[in-house]
């Protein structure tokens, strides 16, 4: 998986598939039907984020590297408010019915915070990073002959 990654079309199908979840625990449905493969969604969701946060780190010369991170931030923002939608009692997905999801958000909201404070980390937004010069001020002086 060498190939380029398309970071805004990966992350905007993400987040369509975070409102879908959304959407479904909003809905009056049969949990045991849809538990399953909300889970696997989950992990999906979390898996893909992995791989993105991974990607972002290991190439810091990212030409919109400022754009992504804010994107991968909100991409981790939405699924970390659905995590927390999800471990709210009243959910659909109750954790009185399904004992084992507490520890499944968990680990899935400790993924997703330790990939948010190493972009956070990895990043330093334009206006504070230092400009440095095109041409060094040795380079100029030799163009200019006046060294």
């Amino acid at each position: 998986m060498n190939k380029r990654i398309n970071f805004e079309d990966t992350i905007f199908i993400l987040n369509v598939r975070i409102r879908m979840i959304r959407d479904l625990m909003r809905l009056d449905v049969d949990a045991e039907l849809f538990y399953p493969q909300t889970i696997k969604d989950l992990e999906f969701i979390d898996s893909i984020l992995n791989m993105l946060s991974e990607k972002f780190l290991e190439n810091i010369k990212f030409l919109d590297r400022e754009v992504e991170a804010d994107n991968l931030l909100d991409a981790e923002w939405q699924y970390g408010q659905l995590l927390n939608e999800i471990s709210n009692n009243s959910s659909l997905f109750s954790p009185v019915v399904f004992q084992e999801m507490p520890a499944i958000i968990n680990k899935l909201r400790r993924d997703s915070i330790k990939r948010k404070n190493q972009i956070e980390e990895s990043y330093v937004p334009a206006e504070s990073s230092k400009q440095e010069p095109v041409v060094s001020h040795a380079e100029l002086n030799g163009l200019l002959g006046s060294a």
